[in-house]
């Protein structure tokens, strides 16, 4: 008996100690218009050029107390912006804004990176040029 809790025992803190090792994850990674109580509006892939400002929301877990992920905004492949939030809890949900210009159409993506600069998750977006008459 003493045997099987003693592997059972071994079990849980290797278990525990691989799931702290293994960092943040990214749970949830969306690009939206708005955030109401902690939760993505209006999220998409696509946007028209009118849309001024536009919001990252991020879940994360995994993460240790008091550490930090980053919001890395990539227009066309160039980097446009680069925000660093912190991460408070080992579930938390976070956001990031970047305005746009009107005449910024084209691809878009935001990174999310760890405190170490590991890519974490990504999403694409699509800004689109407005229809002219």
């Amino acid at each position: 008996m003493r045997f099987i809790a003693y592997i059972l025992i071994t079990l849980f803190f290797s278990l525990a100690l691989a799931q702290e090792a293994a960092g943040p994850a990214v749970e949830e990674i969306a690009v939206c218009t708005a955030v109401e109580n902690r939760e993505p509006v209006a999220a998409d892939t696509s946007f028209s050029a009118d849309i001024a400002t536009l919001y990252c929301f991020t879940k994360v877990t995994g993460a240790a107390a008091d550490s930090s992920i980053s919001h890395v905004w990539y227009y066309n492949d160039e980097e446009k912006a680069r925000i660093k939030l912190s991460v408070r809890a080992d579930a938390w949900r976070t956001w990031s804004s970047k305005q746009i210009a009107e005449d910024w159409t084209g691809n878009w993506r935001v990174d999310v990176e760890s405190a170490a600069g590991t890519v974490l998750g990504s999403k694409a977006f699509v800004i689109k040029a407005a229809l002219t008459q």
